[in-house]
Protein backbone atom coordinates (compact mmCIF):
# COMPACT_ATOMS: atom_id res chain seq x y z
CA UNK A 1 0.00 0.00 0.00
CA UNK A 2 1.28 3.33 -0.96
CA UNK A 3 0.84 6.77 -0.98
CA UNK A 4 1.52 8.82 -4.44
CA UNK A 5 4.02 10.95 -2.95
CA UNK A 6 3.73 13.23 -6.58
CA UNK A 7 0.91 14.64 -5.67
CA UNK A 8 1.97 16.21 -1.89
CA UNK A 9 4.93 17.27 -4.18
CA UNK A 10 2.94 19.17 -6.39
CA UNK A 11 1.12 20.33 -3.29
CA UNK A 12 3.62 21.92 -1.71
CA UNK A 13 5.16 23.92 -5.45
CA UNK A 14 1.92 24.85 -5.98
CA UNK A 15 -0.14 26.00 -2.69
CA UNK A 16 2.95 26.30 -0.24
CA UNK A 17 2.48 23.34 2.18
CA UNK A 18 5.53 21.93 2.84
CA UNK A 19 6.15 17.71 2.04
CA UNK A 20 6.97 16.94 5.32
CA UNK A 21 3.75 18.92 7.31
CA UNK A 22 1.56 16.87 4.75
CA UNK A 23 3.25 13.47 5.60
CA UNK A 24 3.11 14.38 9.07
CA UNK A 25 -0.58 14.38 9.38
CA UNK A 26 -1.27 12.07 6.49
CA UNK A 27 0.45 9.94 9.13
CA UNK A 28 -2.01 10.66 12.11
CA UNK A 29 -4.83 10.44 9.93
CA UNK A 30 -3.81 6.95 9.00
CA UNK A 31 -3.07 6.23 12.63
CA UNK A 32 -6.51 7.24 13.80
CA UNK A 33 -8.42 5.87 10.54
CA UNK A 34 -6.43 2.33 11.33
CA UNK A 35 -8.08 2.45 14.78
CA UNK A 36 -11.24 3.48 13.76
CA UNK A 37 -11.54 1.05 11.62
CA UNK A 38 -10.42 -1.72 13.69
CA UNK A 39 -12.69 -0.99 16.93
CA UNK A 40 -9.71 -0.21 18.73
CA UNK A 41 -9.82 3.34 20.17
CA UNK A 42 -10.38 2.96 23.31
CA UNK A 43 -8.02 -0.06 24.02
CA UNK A 44 -4.76 0.72 22.01
CA UNK A 45 -2.83 3.00 20.67
CA UNK A 46 -1.06 3.15 16.94
CA UNK A 47 1.57 4.70 14.83
CA UNK A 48 1.88 4.80 10.63
CA UNK A 49 4.71 5.60 9.11
CA UNK A 50 5.20 6.70 5.65
CA UNK A 51 8.43 6.02 3.94
CA UNK A 52 9.43 9.19 2.34
CA UNK A 53 10.98 7.80 -1.01
CA UNK A 54 8.62 5.22 -1.91
CA UNK A 55 5.17 6.50 -0.09
CA UNK A 56 5.05 2.69 1.49
CA UNK A 57 2.19 2.65 4.45
CA UNK A 58 2.87 0.34 7.42
CA UNK A 59 0.91 0.48 10.84
CA UNK A 60 1.90 -0.39 13.89
CA UNK A 61 -0.22 -1.13 16.34
CA UNK A 62 0.73 -0.35 20.34
CA UNK A 63 -0.21 -1.75 23.42
CA UNK A 64 -0.35 1.30 25.68
CA UNK A 65 -0.81 2.44 29.34
CA UNK A 66 -2.40 6.12 30.47
CA UNK A 67 -1.60 7.01 33.58
CA UNK A 68 -4.95 7.90 35.25
CA UNK A 69 -3.99 11.42 37.03
CA UNK A 70 -1.42 12.94 34.27
CA UNK A 71 -3.12 11.05 31.37
CA UNK A 72 0.37 10.46 30.28
CA UNK A 73 0.28 7.72 27.68
CA UNK A 74 3.65 5.21 27.81
CA UNK A 75 3.55 2.30 25.20
CA UNK A 76 4.33 -0.87 26.66
CA UNK A 77 4.53 -2.89 23.32
CA UNK A 78 4.41 -2.39 19.18
CA UNK A 79 4.32 -4.70 16.30
CA UNK A 80 3.29 -4.15 12.72
CA UNK A 81 -0.09 -4.86 11.95
CA UNK A 82 -0.82 -3.35 8.55
CA UNK A 83 -4.46 -4.53 7.28
CA UNK A 84 -4.57 -6.18 3.87
CA UNK A 85 -7.69 -3.70 2.76
CA UNK A 86 -6.27 -0.85 4.10
CA UNK A 87 -5.70 0.55 0.52
CA UNK A 88 -8.78 2.42 -0.01
CA UNK A 89 -8.79 3.96 3.75
CA UNK A 90 -5.70 5.00 2.81
CA UNK A 91 -6.05 6.85 -0.50
CA UNK A 92 -9.34 8.53 0.89
CA UNK A 93 -7.65 9.64 3.80
CA UNK A 94 -5.16 11.07 2.13
CA UNK A 95 -7.70 13.00 0.00
CA UNK A 96 -8.80 14.18 3.25
CA UNK A 97 -6.10 15.61 4.80
CA UNK A 98 -4.65 17.29 1.49
CA UNK A 99 -8.28 19.21 1.23
CA UNK A 100 -8.01 20.12 5.37
CA UNK A 101 -4.43 21.13 5.17
CA UNK A 102 -5.23 23.50 1.70
CA UNK A 103 -8.22 25.01 3.27
CA UNK A 104 -6.22 25.57 6.91
CA UNK A 105 -3.37 27.29 4.07
CA UNK A 106 -6.04 29.30 2.76
CA UNK A 107 -7.84 30.50 6.23
CA UNK A 108 -3.68 31.06 7.47
CA UNK A 109 -2.98 33.03 4.10
CA UNK A 110 -6.06 34.92 4.77
CA UNK A 111 -5.58 35.90 8.33
CA UNK A 112 -1.84 37.16 7.56
CA UNK A 113 -3.48 39.33 4.88
CA UNK A 114 -5.69 41.02 7.29
CA UNK A 115 -3.92 41.06 10.63
CA UNK A 116 -1.85 43.83 9.71
CA UNK A 117 -4.43 45.58 8.13
CA UNK A 118 -6.60 46.58 11.81
CA UNK A 119 -7.20 50.21 11.05
CA UNK A 120 -7.96 50.41 7.71
CA UNK A 121 -10.60 50.61 5.47
CA UNK A 122 -12.51 48.04 3.41
CA UNK A 123 -14.98 47.87 0.74
CA UNK A 124 -17.55 44.96 1.01
CA UNK A 125 -20.96 44.06 -0.08
CA UNK A 126 -24.10 43.54 2.13
CA UNK A 127 -24.79 39.63 2.00
CA UNK A 128 -27.00 39.01 5.48
CA UNK A 129 -28.04 40.49 8.01
CA UNK A 130 -29.66 39.16 11.73
CA UNK A 131 -29.53 40.26 14.97
CA UNK A 132 -26.00 39.13 15.50
CA UNK A 133 -23.97 40.70 12.42
CA UNK A 134 -23.93 42.39 9.26
CA UNK A 135 -21.73 40.39 6.65
CA UNK A 136 -20.28 41.85 4.60
CA UNK A 137 -18.29 39.71 1.22
CA UNK A 138 -14.64 41.28 0.89
CA UNK A 139 -13.71 38.99 -1.74
CA UNK A 140 -12.14 36.01 -0.23
CA UNK A 141 -13.55 35.85 2.87
CA UNK A 142 -16.34 37.76 4.64
CA UNK A 143 -16.32 40.42 7.72
CA UNK A 144 -18.67 40.51 10.32
CA UNK A 145 -19.84 44.03 11.85
CA UNK A 146 -22.03 43.70 15.23
CA UNK A 147 -25.15 46.06 15.91
CA UNK A 148 -22.37 47.65 18.35
CA UNK A 149 -20.32 48.81 15.28
CA UNK A 150 -23.42 49.63 12.42
CA UNK A 151 -24.85 53.13 12.72
CA UNK A 152 -28.56 53.46 14.08
CA UNK A 153 -30.95 53.51 11.97
CA UNK A 154 -29.12 52.73 9.11
CA UNK A 155 -30.26 50.24 6.72
CA UNK A 156 -27.86 47.68 4.92
CA UNK A 157 -29.26 46.21 2.29
CA UNK A 158 -28.48 42.89 0.69
CA UNK A 159 -26.52 43.49 -2.89
CA UNK A 160 -25.25 47.03 -1.16
CA UNK A 161 -21.54 48.21 -0.90
CA UNK A 162 -20.10 50.41 1.72
CA UNK A 163 -16.96 51.10 3.34
CA UNK A 164 -15.91 49.49 7.05
CA UNK A 165 -13.26 50.34 9.41
CA UNK A 166 -11.21 47.25 10.31
CA UNK A 167 -11.58 47.12 14.66
CA UNK A 168 -10.29 43.52 15.19
CA UNK A 169 -8.87 40.06 13.16
CA UNK A 170 -8.94 37.21 15.32
CA UNK A 171 -8.50 33.34 14.30
CA UNK A 172 -11.32 31.35 15.56
CA UNK A 173 -12.14 27.68 14.20
CA UNK A 174 -13.71 28.48 11.17
CA UNK A 175 -11.10 30.66 9.77
CA UNK A 176 -9.99 34.47 10.67
CA UNK A 177 -12.99 36.60 11.69
CA UNK A 178 -12.57 40.11 10.64
CA UNK A 179 -14.65 42.23 12.64
CA UNK A 180 -15.59 45.73 11.02
CA UNK A 181 -17.41 48.76 12.23
CA UNK A 182 -19.67 51.92 10.81
CA UNK A 183 -19.23 53.97 13.74
CA UNK A 184 -15.70 53.87 14.57
CA UNK A 185 -13.86 57.95 14.33
CA UNK A 186 -10.92 55.65 12.62
CA UNK A 187 -13.71 55.47 9.52
CA UNK A 188 -13.86 59.68 9.22
CA UNK A 189 -9.87 59.33 8.79
CA UNK A 190 -10.03 56.91 6.58
CA UNK A 191 -12.49 58.28 4.16
CA UNK A 192 -10.57 61.89 4.20
CA UNK A 193 -7.62 60.11 3.19
CA UNK A 194 -8.91 58.52 0.01
CA UNK A 195 -10.65 61.59 -0.90
CA UNK A 196 -7.97 64.01 -0.08
CA UNK A 197 -4.27 63.16 -1.43
CA UNK A 198 -2.62 66.39 1.01
CA UNK A 199 -3.33 63.90 4.09
CA UNK A 200 -2.08 61.08 2.18
CA UNK A 201 0.79 63.35 1.53
CA UNK A 202 1.69 64.58 4.67
CA UNK A 203 0.89 68.17 4.29
CA UNK A 204 -2.84 68.20 5.83
CA UNK A 205 -2.67 66.34 9.04
CA UNK A 206 -5.83 65.51 10.82
CA UNK A 207 -4.98 66.02 14.47
CA UNK A 208 -8.57 64.72 15.99
CA UNK A 209 -12.14 63.03 15.25
CA UNK A 210 -15.44 63.41 17.37
CA UNK A 211 -18.17 61.46 16.38
CA UNK A 212 -21.81 60.99 16.69
CA UNK A 213 -22.27 58.71 14.11
CA UNK A 214 -25.12 59.49 11.58
CA UNK A 215 -26.08 62.70 13.30
CA UNK A 216 -22.42 64.82 13.29
CA UNK A 217 -18.94 64.39 13.54
CA UNK A 218 -16.16 67.30 13.59
CA UNK A 219 -12.63 66.53 12.58
CA UNK A 220 -9.87 69.15 13.29
CA UNK A 221 -7.30 69.35 10.82
CA UNK A 222 -3.99 71.47 10.40
CA UNK A 223 -1.21 72.35 7.68
CA UNK A 224 2.34 71.61 7.79
CA UNK A 225 2.42 74.06 4.80
CA UNK A 226 1.84 77.72 5.01
CA UNK A 227 1.04 78.22 1.64
CA UNK A 228 -1.99 75.01 1.88
CA UNK A 229 -5.48 75.65 3.50
CA UNK A 230 -6.30 72.80 5.63
CA UNK A 231 -9.90 72.93 5.48
CA UNK A 232 -9.98 74.20 2.05
CA UNK A 233 -7.97 71.15 1.31
CA UNK A 234 -10.75 68.95 3.14
CA UNK A 235 -13.97 70.80 1.48
CA UNK A 236 -12.59 70.84 -1.81
CA UNK A 237 -13.89 72.50 -4.87
CA UNK A 238 -17.64 73.71 -4.32
CA UNK A 239 -17.14 71.43 -1.43
CA UNK A 240 -16.49 68.23 -3.88
CA UNK A 241 -14.38 66.14 -0.99
CA UNK A 242 -16.22 66.50 2.19
CA UNK A 243 -19.14 65.36 0.06
CA UNK A 244 -17.90 62.54 -1.11
CA UNK A 245 -17.40 61.20 2.65
CA UNK A 246 -20.60 62.56 3.81
CA UNK A 247 -22.29 60.31 0.48
CA UNK A 248 -20.45 57.41 2.11
CA UNK A 249 -21.51 57.80 5.46
CA UNK A 250 -25.20 58.29 3.57
CA UNK A 251 -25.84 62.36 4.45
CA UNK A 252 -23.99 62.78 8.01
CA UNK A 253 -22.79 65.71 8.26
CA UNK A 254 -19.22 67.14 8.55
CA UNK A 255 -17.75 70.15 10.04
CA UNK A 256 -13.98 70.93 9.05
CA UNK A 257 -11.80 72.70 11.99
CA UNK A 258 -8.86 74.27 11.56
CA UNK A 259 -6.81 72.68 14.50
CA UNK A 260 -4.07 75.48 16.67
CA UNK A 261 -1.98 75.26 19.51
CA UNK A 262 -3.79 78.27 21.26
CA UNK A 263 -6.38 76.18 23.12
CA UNK A 264 -9.13 79.73 23.61
CA UNK A 265 -8.43 79.54 19.40
CA UNK A 266 -9.30 76.12 18.98
CA UNK A 267 -12.19 75.87 21.20
CA UNK A 268 -13.65 78.95 19.36
CA UNK A 269 -13.10 76.54 16.19
CA UNK A 270 -14.37 74.06 17.60
CA UNK A 271 -17.96 75.28 18.01
CA UNK A 272 -18.46 76.14 14.62
CA UNK A 273 -20.90 77.12 12.95
CA UNK A 274 -21.47 79.65 16.16
CA UNK A 275 -19.60 83.04 16.41
CA UNK A 276 -17.56 82.80 19.72
CA UNK A 277 -17.48 86.06 21.49
CA UNK A 278 -14.84 85.02 23.90
CA UNK A 279 -13.04 81.95 25.75
CA UNK A 280 -11.71 81.96 29.08
CA UNK A 281 -9.69 79.04 30.15
CA UNK A 282 -10.87 77.86 34.18
CA UNK A 283 -9.29 75.41 36.05
CA UNK A 284 -10.43 71.68 35.88
CA UNK A 285 -10.17 71.53 32.33
CA UNK A 286 -13.13 73.90 31.68
CA UNK A 287 -13.20 76.85 28.58
CA UNK A 288 -15.92 79.32 29.44
CA UNK A 289 -17.36 80.39 26.51
CA UNK A 290 -19.54 83.62 25.62
CA UNK A 291 -21.55 83.93 22.34
CA UNK A 292 -23.91 86.73 21.50
CA UNK A 293 -27.62 86.09 23.04
CA UNK A 294 -28.69 85.21 19.13
CA UNK A 295 -25.96 82.52 18.56
CA UNK A 296 -26.30 80.64 21.94
CA UNK A 297 -28.89 77.99 20.52
CA UNK A 298 -26.72 77.82 17.62
CA UNK A 299 -23.36 77.29 19.80
CA UNK A 300 -24.89 74.26 22.26
CA UNK A 301 -26.64 72.45 18.90
CA UNK A 302 -29.97 70.62 18.82
CA UNK A 303 -29.99 68.74 22.74
CA UNK A 304 -26.33 69.88 23.44
CA UNK A 305 -24.85 67.90 20.21
CA UNK A 306 -22.73 71.01 18.81
CA UNK A 307 -21.36 71.58 22.54
CA UNK A 308 -20.93 67.96 23.13
CA UNK A 309 -18.92 67.30 19.68
CA UNK A 310 -16.32 70.38 20.82
CA UNK A 311 -15.74 69.13 23.93
CA UNK A 312 -14.88 65.29 22.81
CA UNK A 313 -12.71 67.11 20.02
CA UNK A 314 -10.28 69.71 22.64
CA UNK A 315 -10.34 67.63 25.45
CA UNK A 316 -12.28 70.37 27.64
CA UNK A 317 -15.31 70.78 29.61
CA UNK A 318 -16.81 73.42 27.51
CA UNK A 319 -19.34 75.63 29.64
CA UNK A 320 -21.23 78.08 27.30
CA UNK A 321 -23.36 81.58 28.24
CA UNK A 322 -24.84 84.13 26.30
CA UNK A 323 -23.56 88.08 26.98
CA UNK A 324 -26.75 88.12 28.71
CA UNK A 325 -26.19 85.59 31.29
CA UNK A 326 -23.03 86.28 31.82
CA UNK A 327 -24.00 90.40 32.71
CA UNK A 328 -26.60 88.82 35.00
CA UNK A 329 -23.97 86.42 36.65
CA UNK A 330 -22.09 89.95 37.14
CA UNK A 331 -24.70 91.94 38.57
CA UNK A 332 -26.00 89.18 40.84
CA UNK A 333 -25.33 90.40 44.40
CA UNK A 334 -23.03 88.15 46.55
CA UNK A 335 -24.34 86.18 49.15
CA UNK A 336 -23.65 87.61 52.52
CA UNK A 337 -22.27 85.92 55.71
CA UNK A 338 -25.00 85.23 58.49
CA UNK A 339 -23.92 84.31 61.76
CA UNK A 340 -21.94 80.57 61.70
CA UNK A 341 -23.19 79.36 58.54
CA UNK A 342 -20.94 82.55 57.04
CA UNK A 343 -19.72 80.96 53.45
CA UNK A 344 -22.27 78.59 52.96
CA UNK A 345 -24.47 78.34 50.15
CA UNK A 346 -27.50 80.41 49.74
Amino acid sequence: MKIPLDSLRDVERERGISFETLVEAMEKALASAYLRTQGLEETRGARAVIERDSGEVTVFAQEVEVDPETEEVTVLNEWEDTPADFGRIAAQTAKQVILQRLREAERDLTFGEYSGREGDIVTGIVQQQDHRYTILDLGKTEALMPPSEQIPHERYEHGARLKAYIVEVRKSARGPQIIVSRTHPGLIRRLFELEVPEILEGVVEIKGVAREPGHRSKIAVASNDRNVDPVGACVGAKGSRVRMVMNELRGEKIDIIKWTDNLQEFVANALSPAKVKEVRLLENQTALVVVADYQLSLAIGKEGQNARLAARLTGLRVDIKSESQIRQDAEAPSPQPQGSEAGSKA
